[in-house]
């Protein structure tokens, strides 16, 4: 069994986010990034497959050098291989483009990538990568089980749960649910040390489409000051919350 997990390289959410002057490029100064959480159930869940079956479990970015050590702490956590492909990751499309590239040259049964990247939130390279390889695509995935070339699936859907089987080879794009939180692996200083000589093979980018670009960016309105209502002033709180905050 080869599994491919997309690894993407995103700021903490406790970062400050600010922009550039221009508001046209995202200021990576002081931000600490990290893998990708949706990406991280789903790394934890290639290697439970790993150790349940056998195979291997490569990760996979499409990212300058700075993403590196994102890649270096997945292999800690336990993935056998890495790839970088040396492209800057601007349009989603794109993206796609140069994954479905090495899945292609690979030969790889699964590929489990996040259901989005919390940075732009734009949910778009898995079911774009699944088409330009023409395999099955299951988006939104919480649970995965695996019987050979048969996979058994769950995904969420608005007001509940579906099921569903695939045969492999197969995308997805994984959530919590896949594992637990209390079930994603932190790397332990024999991870740490064994990541080290493991290979992150960097690869140059495959010719490719930008469909799309940024015109700017713009941070939400700050918020306005608490107002502080006497208790007994029932009436100025409901229309304050009416005129003002639009609640009721």
């Amino acid at each position: 069994m080869k599994v491919l997990v997309c690894i993407s390289h995103v700021p903490d959410t406790t970062s400050k986010i600010n922009f550039t002057s221009d508001n046209k490029e995202f200021d990576k100064n002081g931000v600490q990034f990290v893998i990708n959480p949706y990406d991280e159930f789903g790394l934890t869940r290639a290697i439970w497959i790993k150790e349940k079956q056998g195979g291997t479990v490569t990760v996979l970015n499409v990212g300058k050098a700075e993403t590196e050590p994102t890649l270096r702490k997945a292999l800690a956590i336990g993935a056998d291989d890495a790839i970088r492909i040396d492209a800057e990751p601007t349009d989603a499309f794109y993206v796609a483009q140069q994954i479905a590239a090495v899945v292609k040259e690979n030969n790889y049964d699964l590929v489990i990538a996040g259901r989005e990247s919390i940075d732009y939130n734009g949910g778009q390279v898995p079911g774009m990568l699944a088409a330009l390889l023409k395999w099955p695509f299951v988006n939104g995935c919480m649970g995965l089980e695996l019987d050979g070339n048969k996979a058994s699936l769950i995904r969420e859907i608005d007001g509940g749960k579906e099921k569903l089987s695939a045969s492999l080879p197969l995308v997805i794009g994984g959530q919590k649910g896949l594992v637990e939180e209390k079930d994603l692996r932190i790397p332990n200083m024999r991870g740490i040390m064994s990541a080290r000589t493991k290979p992150l093979n960097v690869k140059d980018a495959t010719n490719g489409d930008h469909r799309t670009s940024v015109g700017n960016y713009e941070k939400p309105a700050p918020k306005s000051a608490v107002k502080m209502i006497d208790a007994d002033n029932i009436e100025e709180l409901v229309n304050l919350l009416h005129s003002e905050a639009k609640v009721i």
